[in-house]
């Protein structure tokens, strides 16, 4: 097995060999001897028609795991998809089971990539352009096309790409009961790259990995046991997700009133930030943010922000009406939180804030966005 280095984190790569019209991985798939997680022979898998329909296996979120037997990928922000290719032909499932086929064009090149009679192969879409990392936001007209043509011009759209990092199925065989290590050693020797897929390289060290991934502001990576087997449908632990999280301190303006377990109670922060320090300048409105709060927590803001209370919306421009439809709280923007996020989006907002707590040795005026 030889290995590539990516960033400080090796690729666990394996060479695909010389095909010249046969298809080697038959005899790996009825007996694949000694290249098991474990290092032994693997039983033979027995013949099983191509699934018409699947719900893919996801991961649970949780912690970086360190140690033997876990391999790592990127943790790709797109759209999940399943490729079926059979009779020289690909159908491209969702994560909810629907036929998307007709707004991924691009993808029917994977019938003649894929040098068997079926597949089936897991994998994330991708936008990929100029614009800098691959966001979700960048693939909603392709996702959800308003009519059929409105797929069928990935020129105008931005190509997507099929980043694949499993194989779950091959030639009239299931793979799903192999370990990990094996369904993708199978793919590096089935799948080359093309225009619009890849796969999804696998690395053997987690934490530079994720260093690379927050320093090139990716969403993070999934950690997989390689031992694992495929279980359609489940969220399982032995592939853990782990999100990039960035930090800022933020200005906080207003608040809005809690629902459910929450009534009358705080639900939300409206925080924002200025344009430089200490100038005096607006308030620019970034979002609001419900989640990291302990019972504790949130009386100490009630407590803090009762004197704060002001008739003003001290945002310019005022937040937008979807953000005010429970009749936010406006306060003096005197106190600091501090926050974690996924991103920025495009039009200035936290993805995914959480509350991490109050600052007291940055002033308010002072509180600017991070570059």
């Amino acid at each position: 097995m030889s290995r590539r280095r990516w960033g400080q984190a090796r690729v666990l790569h394996h060479p695909r060999p010389d095909l010249h019209g046969a298809r080697p991985w038959r005899a790996r798939v009825r007996l694949i001897g000694g290249i098991g997680a474990h290092g032994r022979s693997l039983p033979a898998v027995a013949p099983d028609p191509l699934p018409r329909s699947l719900v893919p296996m996801k991961a649970t979120s949780g912690d970086l795991p360190h140690g033997e037997g876990w391999g790592y990928e990127v943790k790709w922000d797109g759209m999940r998809a399943l490729a079926f290719v059979e009779d020289g032909a690909v159908r491209v499932q969702s994560y909810n089971e629907r036929d998307v086929t007709a707004s991924w064009p691009e993808l029917a090149g994977l019938a003649d990539a894929v040098p068997a009679s079926t597949a089936l192969l897991d994998g994330e879409i991708v936008a990929t352009d100029e614009a800098g990392p691959p966001r979700l936001r960048r693939l909603p007209r392709r996702m959800h096309p308003a009519k059929p043509t409105d797929g069928a011009a990935p020129a105008a759209e931005g190509a997507g790409t099929h980043l694949v990092f499993d194989l779950l199925h091959l030639d009239g065989h299931d793979l799903m009961p192999l370990p990990l290590l094996d369904r993708r050693r199978l793919l590096d020797e089935l799948l080359e790259p093309g225009p619009c897929w890849q796969r999804s390289p696998l690395h053997d060290d987690g934490q530079a990995l994720l260093d690379a991934a927050t320093t090139q502001g990716l969403e993070g990576v999934v950690a997989k046991r390689l031992d694992s087997v495929y279980e359609p449908g489940k969220r399982v632990r032995t592939w853990l997700k782990v999100k990039v999280r960035s930090e800022q301190e933020l200005v906080v303006g207003g608040w809005l009133p809690g629902e459910g377990n929450r009534s009358g109670r705080i639900g939300a922060l409206l925080v924002g930030y200025h344009d430089r320090a200490g100038d005096g300048g607006p308030l620019r409105f970034a979002g609001r943010v419900g989640t990291g709060f302990t019972d504790a927590e949130l009386r100490r803001l009630e407590g803090l922000l009762g004197p704060l209370a002001s008739d003003e919306c001290p945002f310019e421009p005022p937040p937008p009406r979807a953000e005010l439809r429970r009749g936010p709280r406006w306060v003096r923007p005197e106190l600091v939180a501090q926050l974690a996020f996924g991103e920025w989006t495009s039009d200035g907002r936290l993805r995914h804030p959480s509350y991490l707590g109050l600052r007291d040795d940055k002033a308010a005026p002072d509180v600017t966005r991070d570059p």
